[in-house]
C-alpha cells in the first residue's frame, strides 16, 4: 500500500457512512484551509447519470485542442486514486497528493467528514496550487448536496442524460432524482444538457427558469446528429461539420454535443471550430467501449476483439443494446460483473436478443461484486457462470467459431479489475 493510500485508508474512519450527501462538513473544511473553492479557474459542472466521464473528456480535449491548461475532477478511479485528479493535463503525482492529504487530515483536526468529502477537499487545494485556464469538474453522485457543489459561480453545467440509478439517495422517480441533478445550476451560470426524458427535462427547465438562466437543450437549442463522414452540430450560431467522435458509440454524439453546447453557451475566447474538430478526435475516456490488447485480449484467438465497458444501469444497458447492432457482422459475446444493489434485470434486459453467449462473472477483488448466481437469475437463465473474466474468455475461444467480438461490462469496479488484469495502462 502507497502511502496516499494508507492516508486515505485513514480517512475512511472519520465518518461512519460512505455516502452522507451534505455541504456542511466540507463547507467547515474548505473555510479551515482558507477556502480554495474560491481560487479556482473557470469551472465547467457536470452531472447526470450516464455519460459524465465521456462529456468531462470532451470538454477537457477541446480546450486541450485549444491550448488551454485543464483541470479534471473525476469519479470513481478505476486502478489507482491518482486517476481522480488531473492537474493541468497530467495525473496529479504521488508526492503532491500525499503532501495535499496531510494538509487536508490536519485542517480537518480528525471530525466527522465522509471520505468523498475529504478528497474532494484535496483536489480542490491541488487546483487551487497550480495554475490552469479550466477546471472540469464532474459530480460524485446526485448534484444539490454533492461535495463537488461547493462551487458557487461555474463557468457552465452540463447535465448529461438522467435515469434511474442510486435511487435510495437520489429518490424512486425520475423527476425526484432530475431535481438533485438540477441542484448544479447556478444563477448567472449558463447550462445545456441533451437528451432527456419528458419528465426528467420538465424539471430541468423549471429550475432554470426559476434561476433565470439559459439552458440548451438538444432538439430546441441545438441539435446533433452522426453522419457517414462525421457529425453535424448545430445551434443559433451556426452548423459545423465535424469529425466523428472518437469515443465509439451513437450515444456519444449526445455527450459530445452536451459538451459543445455548454461552451458555446458560455463562448470562452479560446473555443473554435478547429478545436471542437480536434477535441473530438482526441477524447479519450477508459472503460467507454474500450479495445484491450494486453493479457485478457491474448485468450482470444488471433482476429477476435475484446472490448470494455462500465456502464452499469438501464440507461447504459439500453446506450449499448444501441451500439451492438452495429458489431452484427461478427458474433457477439456479453461478459456481465455487476455491483451488488444494481438494478442488473434492467441493465440486461436490452441486451439479451443481441448476444450470441451471455456470461456471468465475479473477480476476486471486485467491491461489492454481485454473486454469479444472482446475475444468472437475473439473465432468465440466460447466462452462463464464468465464473470469472479470465474463464469465460477461455469458454468463449474454446467454443470455437469464426472471429468475434466480446463485450466486458456492468461495473466500473468490475472494469478497474479487468483493467489490471489485462495490464493496460492509464496515463
Amino acid at each position: 500500500m502507497s502511502r496516499s493510500e494508507a492516508i486515505i485508508d485513514r480517512l475512511h474512519g472519520l465518518h461512519p457512512k460512505l455516502i452522507d450527501l451534505s455541504l456542511e462538513r466540507l463547507q467547515r473544511l474548505l473555510a479551515a484551509l482558507d477556502h480554495p473553492e474560491r481560487k479556482l479557474p473557470p469551472v465547467v459542472h457536470v452531472a447526470g447519470t450516464n455519460g459524465k466521464g465521456s462529456t468531462c473528456a470532451f470538454l477537457r480535449a477541446i480546450a486541450e485542442a485549444a491550448g488551454q491548461r485543464v483541470h479534471v475532477y473525476t469519479s470513481p478511479h478505476l486502478v489507482r486514486f491518482h486517476e481522480r485528479v488531473r492537474l493541468a493535463g497530467t495525473l496529479v503525482s504521488e508526492e503532491a497528493l500525499i503532501a495535499a492529504l496531510e494538509d487536508v487530515e490536519a485542517a480537518n483536526q480528525g471530525l466527522p467528514i465522509t471520505v468523498f468529502e475529504v478528497t474532494t477537499a484535496v483536489a480542490l487545494l491541488l487546483f487551487s496550487r497550480v495554475p490552469a485556464d479550466l477546471l472540469v469538474l464532474e459530480v460524485g453522485l446526485g448534484g444539490r448536496f454533492d461535495a463537488t457543489n461547493v462551487v458557487d459561480h461555474p463557468a457552465a453545467c452540463a447535465i448529461t442524460s438522467i435515469s434511474m440509478d442510486h435511487t435510495d439517495f437520489l429518490g424512486d422517480s425520475l423527476a425526484g432524482i432530475a431535481g438533485e441533478k438540477a441542484g448544479i445550476m447556478k444563477r448567472g451560470s449558463p447550462a445545456a444538457t441533451g437528451l432527456q426524458s419528458p419528465e426528467a427535462l420538465m424539471v430541468l427547465e423549471a429550475e432554470a427558469a426559476r434561476l433565470g438562466i439559459t439552458l440548451a437543450v438538444r432538439n430546441q437549442e441545438w441539435t446533433a446528429s452522426l453522419t457517414e463522414t462525421g457529425m453535424r452540430y448545430a445551434d443559433p450560431g451556426g452548423v459545423m461539420e465535424l469529425p466523428r467522435p472518437a469515443l465509439p458509440g451513437p450515444h456519444q454524439a449526445d455527450n459530445a454535443g452536451i459538451a459543445i453546447a455548454a461552451l458555446r453557451s458560455w463562448n470562452p475566447s479560446w473555443l473554435t471550430e478547429a478545436a471542437i474538430a480536434a477535441g473530438l478526435t482526441t477524447a479519450q475516456w477508459p472503460a467507454r467501449l474500450q479495445r484491450l490488447h494486453g493479457d485478457l485480449a491474448a485468450l482470444l484467438p488471433p482476429g477476435w476483439e475484446l472490448w470494455l465497458d462500465g456502464g452499469h444501469n438501464a440507461g447504459a444497458g439500453q446506450a449499448l443494446a444501441e451500439h451492438l447492432p452495429a458489431w452484427s457482422d461478427r458474433p457477439r459475446h456479453l461478459v456481465v460483473g455487476m455491483k451488488q444493489g444494481k438494478a442488473s434485470a434492467a441493465f440486461m434486459s436490452p441486451l439479451l436478443g443481441l448476444a450470441d453467449s451471455l456470461w456471468a462473472v465475479a473477480e476476486p477483488g471486485q467491491h461489492l461484486a454481485m454473486p454469479v448466481e444472482a446475475i444468472v437469475e437475473a439473465s432468465g437463465g440466460v447466462a452462463k457462470a464464468g465464473p470469472t473474466v479470465a474463464e469465460a474468455l477461455r469458454a468463449v475461444a474454446a467454443a470455437g467459431g469464426e472471429p468475434g467480438r466480446v463485450l466486458i461490462c456492468g461495473s466500473l469496479y468490475l472494469a478497474g479489475e479487468v483493467l489490471k488484469a489485462d495490464n493496460t495502462v492509464l496515463v
